[in-house]
């Protein structure tokens, strides 16, 4: 009789067991993350989405994922994937908690997975290269070879096509959920098209000067997480369409869009493909220099590296109409405070203006957080101090926040209007003059940091499929 009590305890136990066992894996998704203490995403390795820097991990879609992990007072786990068809797959596996990769919301996605609710729109763009045949029109890339990633909402965008009106369509898919590799290959001209996200091009065409976009493909798109199928996620896709909404309200959306995509505007394509031959002819001959300079001031050398092609071109003997000379384009008033006796020795000049940049961001209000600390202080290393404390003090009386660069870039043109200057300390200023240099500075930055990057990046397992013309694949690449 007892050892029968204790069988009948024992299999309670396991029956209760496997009860709570299921409750964890049915139950609310918002609870099982916050008991965890984990929330765990699935996203891409790319400038617009995920990737780490020499200091810790960036991109758009990190930042949003790490505001949604501190609201929900949890570790951030990211998880890249090398294809579109994997951050799917570890959807429908229930592997992980969410997808955030740059994925647009198309109908057939939504029809499969729950979703939140858009945070970011961008219009699909045909790029070219410039000198070849721009195509204008749906009916011009018949005949023409064109690449797209494999799962994506374009590969989606020409199978409709082709099954509707454009039947001599024909195109390659690539596997990698890396857009470089579709801009490479269209460089290289292996390929004549490739079609990309208006966000992704802008962010990487500082790579890829040559390229540019013949037309756009469709109406504006949105982006948006997506989860697992099978899952509880009602009040988890509610807390992040709150999140966003907040976001939204505060204007903090607008400011991270800024500042993982807004340096890439205004930054020509000409100046662009000069900055990329200079790139590989000058660069070089400075790279150790730059990077020495930059220890010895805890620098990044790329920002510094970007300075002085803003300044100079990684010329050191320039010299301009205004009497500022060298690598870095020194006053000769602001060499001698410096103690550089030779404005036109590369070594002088750089540690000059590193020394330059650094003393004036000390004399910035230290409740300035970074990067906006740095930008604000290459505004005022063009304009002066005095004019950039001018522009905070005029960003305050508008409502925006002394403390951002994207405010600040906002009012600082309004030093050349006689309304403004006139009510402010030091008058007037060129103020489109320090947004521009910041703003080109950023993007050489970026651009720099990026080709760093991604030459060090893991890459996927090779797979000899990777680029296979569609018509062999047999619908083996239909839209999620």
């Amino acid at each position: 009789m007892r050892q029968l009590m204790i069988k009948i305890v024992v299999a309670l136990s396991y029956f209760s067991m496997g009860l709570l066992t299921a409750g964890c894996e049915s139950g609310d998704a918002l609870d099982r993350i916050k008991a965890e203490g984990e929330l765990v995403i699935v996203t891409r390795n790319s400038p617009t989405t995920y990737y780490e820097d020499k200091n810790s991990p960036t991109g758009f879609e990190y930042a949003l994922a790490k505001r949604l992990a501190d609201e929900l007072e949890v570790e951030l786990v990211m998880k890249p994937e090398f294809s579109l068809g994997a951050i799917f797959r570890k959807l429908r596996r229930n592997e992980v908690d969410l997808a955030a990769a740059g994925l647009t919301l198309t109908g057939k996605r939504a029809e499969k997975y729950p979703h939140s609710q858009p945070y970011y729109a961008l219009t699909p763009q045909v790029v070219y290269v410039a000198g070849t045949f721009r195509p204008r029109k749906l009916a011009d890339l018949a005949g023409m070879s064109i690449a797209v990633l494999a799962g994506s909402s374009h590969a989606d965008t020409l199978r409709n096509l082709q099954q509707t009106e454009q039947d001599q369509l024909q195109w390659r898919e690539l596997e990698e959920a890396d857009s470089m590799e579709l801009l490479a290959l269209v460089a290289s001209k292996e390929v004549d098209l490739a079609i990309i996200d208006s966000n992704e091009f802008k962010v990487q065409q500082g790579l890829y000067p040559r390229l540019r976009v013949a037309f756009e493909l469709g109406t504006e798109q949105h982006l948006a997480w997506f989860f697992p199928p099978d899952g509880n996620n009602k009040r988890l896709i509610q807390t992040i369409d709150t999140v966003f909404a907040n976001l939204e309200k505060t204007g903090e959306m607008e400011r991270l869009q800024e500042l993982h995509f807004g340096h890439a505007a205004g930054v020509s394509r000409m100046g662009s493909h000069t900055f990329s031959r200079n790139v590989s002819r000058k660069l070089p001959k400075y790279r150790d220099l730059i990077q020495q300079v930059a220890q010895e001031y805890q620098l990044d050398w790329e920002l510094l590296a970007a300075i002085a092609y803003q300044e100079s071109h990684w010329n050191p003997q320039a010299t301009s109409p205004t009497g500022v000379r060298g690598m870095m384009m020194l006053t000769l008033p602001t060499a001698r405070e410096l103690g550089v006796e030779n404005r036109l020795d590369a070594t002088q000049s750089l540690r000059g203006g590193a020394r330059y940049l650094k003393n004036i961001k000390r004399r910035l209000p230290n409740d300035i957080a970074e990067p906006d600390l740095t930008w604000m202080g290459l505004a005022a290393y063009n304009i002066g101090m005095g004019h950039l404390e001018d522009a905070r003090v005029i960003t305050e009386r508008h409502g925006g926040d002394p403390h951002l660069w994207a405010d600040i870039m906002k009012y600082l043109p309004l030093l050349q209007k006689k309304k403004y200057y006139e009510s402010v300390r030091h008058g007037f200023a060129r103020g489109t003059e320090p947004v521009t240099y910041v703003q080109n500075i950023r993007h050489y930055y970026s651009v720099l940091q990026w080709e760093d990057i991604s030459q060090n990046k893991p890459r996927p397992p090779v797979n000899t499929a990777d680029l296979v013309p569609n018509t062999l694949r047999k619908g083996k690449f239909s839209a999620l």
